[in-house]
């Protein structure tokens, strides 16, 4: 093994840990939201997460956490914008995973 193979290796693992804990903040982003949106409005406690800032975790590699976890607790499941946003998303990280992967190989 030599000093590229390593560095590649490397990169795996750090790529790996990053998607394991966006996809935990993913998950807990969701779930906090979902029991923020329970508080009345007028409440001093009143404070949700806004959807740009949830799409943005999605985008950064926590789409599938958020988007099983909108699914298991019902939550924004009827907005479009994160029922075709978030898939779209995976999709587009999934081609880009295809597109490394197909240039490591050629």
């Amino acid at each position: 093994m030599d000093f590229s193979d390593t560095v590649i290796n490397v990169c795996l693992i750090i790529l790996a840990v990053h998607l394991v804990l966006i996809n935990l903040f993913a998950v807990y982003q969701t779930v906090r939201d979902k029991a923020l949106s329970n508080v009345p409005k007028d409440s001093p406690a009143y404070w949700r997460i806004p959807e740009a800032q949830l799409l943005l975790i999605s985008a950064l590699g926590g789409s599938v956490g958020m988007y099983l976890t909108m699914q298991a607790i019902r939550h924004k499941t009827q907005h479009p914008k994160f029922m075709i946003g978030i898939p779209a998303i995976m999709l587009l990280q999934l081609a880009l995973a295809a597109f490394i992967v197909w240039l490591r190989l050629f």
